[in-house]
This record gives structure tokens, sequence and C-alpha cells, in this order.
């Protein structure tokens, strides 16, 4: 058993050390398909594009050898609305095939072999019956990265028929065929008509939105950030016009070792996030020491990617943008992420997306005092607060600057 990209485990970096004795893969293997180089089944849908080798990257579909609908494979809504555990998951995703071929990334704007097909599967809405032929057998291996679900069992494509007209909702359909709409624009138009945020993912990296000239294949692990980046860029070019929340609020969620507090505070907006990769966890796995990730932004917003929590950061701030909209306010947001040793494989940041969300769902904790929420959150959360509150540098800034209120 093999392993490929450079993101995997702590330990061996994605260098293959870690061989039988890996701690995610020695949990599926078991799951691993038997060998095949022809087989039909129902693909959830998903695509995948990588990025190694940019501009010529690995382009694919996944699919298992079972007919049916097979969402259940590919969506974090759906994982998280049914309380999936980790193993269910992993589970999932290892019967998939990564049946896969090699693209330009300007090859989205061409008719390509195989490249048609798999635009046509990333625009479905629901799973599409495929019939699969590989120059190879599959071979056992596992890309494990943190902005996406484990994607298994690569293999290069020969040939590949689909069995029935891919299922796309109306308006994917016309936007998809209207070239001279901007992809930030489709995007706003898609989610409006409430498309899932998985589906827009999927429509964006296979190169469907945008100008004509401009249509390129994006790598996955891009395509995830660049969405919920610019859904939430969207909501807060009106969330900050909005009045400021009255009062000091908590929220919470938890998921698969994932355990968050989401503490609101009445200001002009601006949010931070402070992971804590706890001793055990996936990222973490053999440090007896806590790590602390954090990244942050004004009212102004970020020039620069959240280099430090990746990915998360912009599924968290989607979450709550949604929040603030819905009750038409602005607020001053701080997350704080336990990342537990429960958490043992990396689902990728779809199900933070969704914890998130779910938080946000629930009627919140209401507070006189940052001290006293604080205090509440401490009980749910096992490391000391304090490592949150002295790091961060929303709670060092707020309330120092002088306020029009105080005055009336």
């Amino acid at each position: 058993m093999q392993i490929f990209d450079s993101e995997l485990c702590a330990r061996c970096k994605g260098r293959g050390w870690c061989g039988e004795y890996c701690r995610i893969l020695s949990k599926i293997k078991q799951f691993f398909p038997k060998t095949k180089t022809h087989f039909s089944g129902s693909s959830p849908p998903e695509v995948f594009v990588g990025r190694e080798g940019y501009p010529i990257v690995n382009t694919g579909i996944l699919a298992p050898q079972e007919y049916g609908e097979t969402e259940e494979m590919s969506m974090p809504e759906i994982w998280y609305e049914k309380n999936l555990s980790i193993q269910d998951i992993l589970n999932h995703r290892s019967q998939l095939i990564y049946s896969r071929f090699k693209s330009r990334i300007t090859d989205a704007r061409q008719e390509k072999k195989f490249l048609s097909e798999m635009q046509e599967i990333s625009l479905a809405s629901k799973s599409v019956s495929t019939e699969i032929f590989l120059a190879k057998p599959v071979k056992v291996h596992a890309l494990i990265d943190k902005h996406v679900p484990l994607i298994g069992n690569p293999a290069p494509l020969k040939k590949i028929r689909l069995e029935e007209n891919p299922k796309v909702e109306k308006k994917v359909d016309y936007l998809v065929y209207d070239t001279d709409v901007k992809s930030a624009v489709s995007m706003k138009e898609l989610y409006q008509s409430k498309i899932q945020v998985s589906n827009i993912i999927k429509i964006l990296s296979a190169g469907m939105l945008g100008l004509k000239k401009n249509r390129k294949l994006v790598p996955t692990r891009w395509s995830v950030t660049a969405t919920d980046d610019t859904l939430s860029k969207f909501l807060l070019s009106k969330i900050r016009y909005f009045p400021e929340i009255g009062e000091i609020l908590l929220f919470n969620s938890e998921y698969v070792g994932n355990h968050y507090e989401f503490l609101l505070l009445p200001d002009k907006f601006s949010f931070e996030v402070l992971e804590a990769k706890m001793s055990g966890s996936v990222w973490n796995p053999f440090s007896p020491r806590t790590v602390v990730m954090q990244d942050y932004e004004g009212f102004s917003g970020r020039k620069t990617y959240a280099e430090n929590v990746t990915g998360a950061y912009y599924s968290n701030r989607l979450a709550l943008c949604e929040y603030l909209e819905k009750i038409k306010r602005q607020a001053s947001c701080l997350v704080m992420r336990e990342c537990r040793p429960e958490y043992y494989a990396p689902l990728g940041v779809g199900i933070l997306r969704e914890a998130s969300r779910d938080a946000f769902s629930k009627q919140p904790e209401k507070f006189n005092t940052v001290e006293e929420a604080l205090w509440q959150a401490q009980k749910r959360m096992r490391l000391p607060v304090s490592l949150f509150r002295n790091r961060s540098w929303l709670l060092k800034n707020y309330g120092k600057q002088t306020r029009l209120s105080r005055w009336f």
C-alpha cells in the first residue's frame, strides 16, 4: 500500500514511510475494491482536478462499482446531516475509483477526449450511471489532504461512457452556457438559486464558469477555497452596512472530534480563527504539545491568503456571513476550534463548513461580558480557554476604541 501527494500524515509528509502502518489507511484497506479494468457504477457525481505538475494536471471522475443514489459517498452536507462517523465516511470514500487522465488547464475551453464527459458529470445534481474502462488496474493509493476528502484508487482512464443523461438544474445549465458572465457573478447566482456549495465547487473546478476566454480547470483544492471566499465576500458587501449586534453571543458545535466555539461581539465586522491542534489529532499526531494556528482580518478584509488556518478559515467565514446576513447585523467574531485526537483522518473542509453552519442554526447563549462568555465556553472545551484569549488579536483590540454609543 502506497501513498501519493505531498500532504499526508505529519510523520512521513507523503513519502510513504508509513506503508502498511499508516494509521489512516490501515483503517480502510479492507474496503478498497478488487482490481478491475472495466466496471460500471453511479458517480456521486464527483470529479477531481489535481494540482501537481500545474498547468498540466491529473483530472478525473470518481465512481464506485455499484449503481444507485451514491451522493452519500461525496457530499459533506449529507455526512453532517446523517451524523456519519469518520469510519463511515472513509468506508464510502475508499469505494470510489479515481479514473484519471492528464489535462492542460486551458483544455476546459475545448472539446477534449474524456474532458467533455468529466464536465457533464460535474454539472449533475444527482448520481450519473457510468461505464469505465481503465488502461491499467487500480492501485491502492490514497491522497489525503486538509481541503478535500480522501481520494483513492487511481488508475489511467482508457474509455468512458455515460449510460444516462446527467440531471442538471436549470440555473446551472443557463450559467454554464452563458460565456459572457464572470465566474464570481455566476457563483453568486448559483448560490442564490440554492445550489449546494459542494456542487458549485465541482462546476468551478471543471472550468465551466466565467468568460469563455478565461475558462480553465481549477485544482479542486483551490476551487474549495475560491468558492467559500467568493460567496462570503458577496455576503460581506451587504453585511458591512448592517447595524451591529446589541449583545455578546456564543454559539457552539461539535463533529467527529472538531469542537467549535463562535464568540460574537458588538462591533464592526472583523474575523479571527484560532485552531488548536491537540496532540494525537490528524495534523499533530506525535508531538506532546498543542499547536495553535491563527489568521484574522479587520473591517477592510484580507489582502493575502490565510496560510496558517488555510481552507477552514474561509469555510468558517462563509457560515458566519450566512448567519449575519440572515439577522441583518454585523459583528466581530472569534472562532475557537479544538481539533481533538478523535479526529484522526481529514475529511476536507466541507465538514467544517457544515459544523459551523449548524452552530449558527441554534439559539445563541447571551452574556453581559466577554469573560462570562469565555467561562461558559470553557465548560465545553478541553484546553484552557486562556490559550485562545491570550493569543487573540481580536480580543486584544476589542473595546479599545471609543465608541459613539458611550455618549448616548
